[in-house]
C-alpha cells in the first residue's frame, strides 16, 4: 500500500475511534503525575491550576464559537459512520484555519498536561498530539478533496491547517447558536473540571495522606456539575435545546 494510502487509513482509523484518545493521554498523564507528586510531596497552589484550567477554557471557547456557527451535517461527532459533510465550511473561523475544532481540543487536553508541571511530558504530550491528529486530518482532507474538489483547493491553498491566520477572517453567513453550543459542548465542559479536579483529590491523597479539595476547587467542581446536570436533563428528556438546520 501506498504510504498516502497507509497514511488515510490510519487517519481514518483514528477518527473512527478518536472518542478514546482522552484514555492515551489520561493514563500515562495521571501514571506520571502520581510518580511526580510522590516524589515532591506538594500539590500545585490552587489559584496555578485555575490558571491552567483556564487554558482549557480557552479551547473550550474554539469549540463554541466553531460549533455555534456550524450548520447541521458538518463538524460531527459520529464515529461510525466515518467521514460525513454536507457542505465545505469556509466562513467564519474556517476562514482563518481549516482544523478548528483540533485546535480547541489541543487546549483543552494542555490544561491537565499543564497540572502536571513537567516540560517533558508537555513536550511528549504535543509531540504525540500532531502525530494522532495529523493522521485524521490528513484523512479528513483527502474525503473532503474527493467530494468539493475545486472549491476544497481554492479554500486550502489560502487557509493554514492548524495555526489561524487572522487576516482571512471572513464573517459566517450563519448566526450564532447558542442552543447547539449548549446541547453539544456540555460533556467537554464539564470532563476538563472533573479530569483536573481528581488530579487535585489524588495529589492530596498522596502528598498529605487525606481526602482533600480545597475550597475553590469545589466551588469550580460544584458549578460545573450542576450546569452539565440541568443541559444533560434538558437535552435527554425536552427538546428546548434543538436547533432547526443545526
Amino acid at each position: 500500500m501506498a504510504l498516502l494510502e497507509s497514511i488515510e487509513k490510519q487517519g481514518n482509523w483514528l477518527f473512527k475511534y478518536r472518542s478514546f484518545l482522552p484514555l492515551l493521554i489520561f493514563s500515562p498523564g495521571l501514571a506520571w503525575y502520581i510518580y511526580l507528586t510522590w516524589q515532591r510531596d506538594y500539590v500545585n497552589i490552587w489559584w496555578l491550576d485555575l490558571i491552567f484550567l483556564a487554558v482549557g477554557f480557552f479551547g473550550l471557547a474554539i469549540r463554541v464559537y466553531t460549533v455555534g456557527f456550524t450548520p447541521k451535517g458538518t463538524s460531527g461527532r459520529n464515529t461510525t459512520q466515518g467521514q460525513v459533510a454536507e457542505s465545505l465550511n469556509t466562513s467564519g473561523i474556517y476562514s482563518m484555519v481549516r482544523h478548528p475544532l483540533y485546535l480547541g481540543n489541543f487546549f483543552m487536553w494542555l490544561a491537565p498536561v499543564l497540572m502536571i508541571t513537567d516540560l517533558w511530558f508537555a513536550l511528549f504530550f504535543c509531540s504525540f498530539y500532531w502525530i494522532y491528529y495529523e493522521r485524521i486530518m490528513f484523512a479528513e482532507e483527502a474525503f473532503l478533496r474527493r467530494k468539493f474538489e475545486k472549491e476544497y483547493f481554492a479554500w486550502a491553498e489560502n487557509t493554514p491547517a492548524f495555526f489561524p491566520k487572522f487576516s482571512n477572517y471572513k464573517k459566517s453567513s450563519l448566526y450564532f447558536s447558542l442552543k447547539n453550543v449548549l446541547k453539544r459542548e456540555y460533556n467537554g465542559f464539564f470532563n476538563l473540571i472533573l479530569i483536573m479536579t481528581v488530579f487535585r483529590i489524588i495529589g492530596f491523597a498522596i502528598s498529605e495522606q487525606k481526602f482533600y479539595l480545597d475550597l475553590p476547587w469545589i466551588i469550580v467542581f460544584a458549578c460545573g456539575f450542576t450546569i452539565f446536570a440541568i443541559l444533560k436533563i434538558l437535552k435527554k428528556f425536552t427538546k428546548v435545546l434543538d436547533v432547526e438546520g443545526r
